[in-house]
């Protein structure tokens, strides 16, 4: 028996959906968002949030191009959402350090300085002795010098994706826990989603399930080529004053946050559905922020989190309409690039749900691409 309707109903309740929810309650289209467990619970809550066109993976192309959009909708979201929601998310500029220890490094990082200084709204220089130890002077002194980028952000994710899905319950979104075991269909339109205990009617729905999208496969009939990448991040107490500016190396991180404790990470594991932290990330990291930074030697640490991002096999989103289907859409496989890509993988999601188009480039992005 169907329990409850809407116009939408959008299955996951991370980042991603709930953008999805919230850009379509701007449109007009009321949404259902269906989570099992809470509300931005697993990746989307556990991410350091860094904010960036410049210096991240996917640089190149339409990713790049929903990048520079997400970047613009959270410079505008900081701007309205937490007077609106009552949800602070920490939206706050912070400089970018990428530090190179070798010669190769060092002549691979400056190779890509000409590109980023073309990206607008970015100053992006290359720093060495004084003029490193000046934006952060407990730089290791090892490190041969480092692309600073200014023009950068970060934010809280988990506080951004309950502000989002705030504002989406503003303008008319729902929210409902439980777990999809499959659609109802007339044909290749979608008129429901079935749960294990009742069934929601609706005109559409949105697979935003992260890395367990694959599980909508067997719906579909077509495959969802996305699967977990477990990252862990540590949060650390440690001595002297908050870092001037964000601190990278070989895909690690670092930074003081607003909380006071500095954010440390990240891996990539490839180790199935496992949420569990391990003592072999917490060394590694460790070791990684002691190479950046030697004095967080003796840094303590608070928490340890770990979380699955939604990485498909060719490492680019998944992003569009279903192909068989006149009322289906896909919005994951975002990676490690995850927070950045939500903003705009919702508002395109919620574009073409109510105008039929979108103004982004996402045909390399066809859910449909892996058959």
């Amino acid at each position: 028996m169907t329990s409850s309707t809407a116009d939408i109903a959008i299955i996951g309740g991370g980042l991603a959906g709930v953008s999805t929810a919230y850009y379509l309650a701007r449109a007009g289209v009321t949404s259902v968002v269906i989570e099992r467990d809470a509300v931005g619970s697993h990746a989307s809550g556990h991410a350091y949030g860094g904010i960036s066109a410049v210096g991240v993976a996917g640089m190149h192309g339409p990713t790049h191009e929903l990048m520079r959009r997400s970047v613009r909708l959270y410079r505008d979201m900081a701007a309205t959402l937490p007077d609106e929601t009552g949800v602070n998310f920490e939206y706050r500029d912070r400089s970018m350090l990428t530090l190179c220890f070798t010669d190769e490094e060092a002549e691979a990082a400056k190779l890509g300085i000409p590109f980023q200084q073309r990206e607008k709204g970015y100053t992006v220089s290359w720093l060495e002795g004084a003029a490193l130890s000046e934006v952060e002077p407990r730089v290791s002194p090892d490190a041969l010098g480092a692309v600073h980028v200014e023009g950068t952000s970060d934010l809280e994710p988990q506080r951004l994706t309950t502000a989002i899905a705030k504002g989406a319950e503003m303008g008319g979104a729902r929210f409902e826990q439980g777990v999809v075991t499959g659609l109802m269909r007339e044909g290749s339109r979608v008129t429901g989603v079935t749960l294990a205990d009742r069934r929601i009617g609706c005109g559409g729905v949105v697979v935003a399930m992260g890395p367990w999208s694959g599980a909508a496969s067997a719906w579909l009939g077509f495959r969802i080529a996305v699967g977990p990448l477990k990252g862990q991040i540590l949060r650390l107490r440690a001595p002297g004053p908050p870092y001037r500016a964000s601190l990278g190396w070989a895909g690690s991180y670092a930074v003081t946050k607003p909380d006071g404790l500095v954010w440390a990470g990240t891996t990539e594991e490839e180790a199935g559905f496992d949420e569990t932290p391990t003592m072999e990330a917490r060394a590694s990291i460790m070791a990684d922020l002691v190479k950046m930074a030697p004095a967080a030697a003796d840094a303590q640490v608070v928490r340890q989190t770990a979380c699955l991002r939604p990485l498909s096999e060719d490492r680019a989103p998944v992003l569009g309409p279903a192909p068989g289907w006149e009322d289906v859409h896909v919005v994951t496989g975002g990676g490690r690039s995850g927070v950045i890509l939500s903003a705009a993988m919702g508002q395109v999601t919620a574009d073409l749900i109510a105008t039929g188009a979108t103004d982004m480039p996402i045909e390399d992005f066809d859910p449909g691409r892996f058959d």
